[in-house]
């Protein structure tokens, strides 16, 4: 435990060499606690760690904070996203000590979707730093023991240092161009303090692939944990949305066909994603899987069971 960064649960997992998996839960659009329980009972048991986003799309839910204390409350591991949307960086120190406090571990780096595309489109953003500042930022306060103005993280002078330990984790996106600068991407947020990353959805194996050898050549695979993403299809009309309308995303023609073809759309759609997830299992340096169930909690353990990743090691 003395060499471990956080202590937390998916650091343990990797550190351990097993392969980790970690899932998604998305607050709700109230103060309704029951809709955590709900999903948490889902997710329980059957993943290392839970995403709680942050304010996702940009549309308002309850705080990934919140939401991420009382999906501890609830037998799960929380992985906290904070977004430089919302926040300068006097707030966000102040987040990731309250969070810290509240005995939540796991911390994702994001710089946050544009407003414009949230139900607050003329709302201001902050975005006083990106992702990769941010990673370097959260990096100092644990390993420095300082905040990003230079300050001890200490309440006086004659007070003990107090500084967060956390385990700081990036997103990254095989899949945008110009392909050759994702990997180059990845290095810069491993270089700023990254200890893992988890990969935008992947339907595309053969470039995927293509950019696993990258991070192997330049040895990032072992400087960084790399969690790769998956996200179940429910339908072809989702299937189709996500082929043509999200972007840096790429859906090959083989899931539309299957899709087309089945008669029962999301069994199928479960079906290719417990298949992704054994082919990426085979994939070296690849050290986990994120399942992003979008508002589909409720499958993640027959897709956790089907793919063999049932029962959790025990740390």
């Amino acid at each position: 435990m003395n060499a471990l960064k956080s202590g937390s649960r998916l650091e343990q997992v990797l550190a351990a060499g097993q392969f980790a998996v970690t899932a998604e839960l998305g607050p709700p659009k109230s103060a309704d606690v029951e809709v955590i329980k709900t999903k948490a009972a889902s997710l329980k048991s059957v993943v290392d760690a839970v995403n709680i986003t942050d304010n996702q799309t940009a549309i308002v839910r309850m705080s990934s904070i919140a939401a991420g204390a009382l999906a501890m409350k609830e037998g799960l591991e929380p992985v906290i996203q904070i977004t430089c949307r919302d926040r300068n960086r006097i707030a966000i120190q102040s987040d990731v000590l309250g969070a810290c406090a509240l005995g939540l571990r796991n911390i994702l780096c994001l710089t946050g979707d544009h407003q414009v595309f949230g139900n607050h489109p003329t709302s201001r953003n902050v975005y006083d730093m990106d992702s990769i500042q941010l990673l370097a930022m959260l990096k100092g306060m644990r390993d420095g023991k300082k905040f990003a103005c230079g300050d001890d993280i200490r309440n006086g002078k004659n007070a003990p240092v107090v500084e967060p330990r956390i385990f700081i984790g990036a997103a990254a996106n095989p899949f945008g161009d110009p392909f050759e600068f994702r990997v180059v991407r990845l290095a810069k947020k491993a270089a700023a303090g990254a200890d893992f990353v988890q990969t935008q959805c992947i339907y595309d194996m053969e470039r995927f692939e293509r950019w696993m050898k990258q991070v192997r050549d330049r040895g990032l695979h072992e400087k960084v944990k790399i969690l790769a993403g998956v996200t179940p299809l429910k339908s072809l009309g989702m299937a189709k949305h996500m082929r043509d309308n999200v972007a840096g995303l790429t859906v090959p023609d083989f899931c539309i066909e299957r899709l087309e073809k089945a008669a029962d759309k999301a069994a199928e759609g479960i079906a290719i994603c417990v298949e992704q997830i054994q082919k990426l299992r085979e994939i070296p340096g690849v050290a986990g899987v994120h399942i992003m169930a979008i508002e589909w909690e409720a499958k993640v353990p027959e897709i956790v069971n089907r793919a063999g990743l049932a029962p959790r090691p025990q740390v």
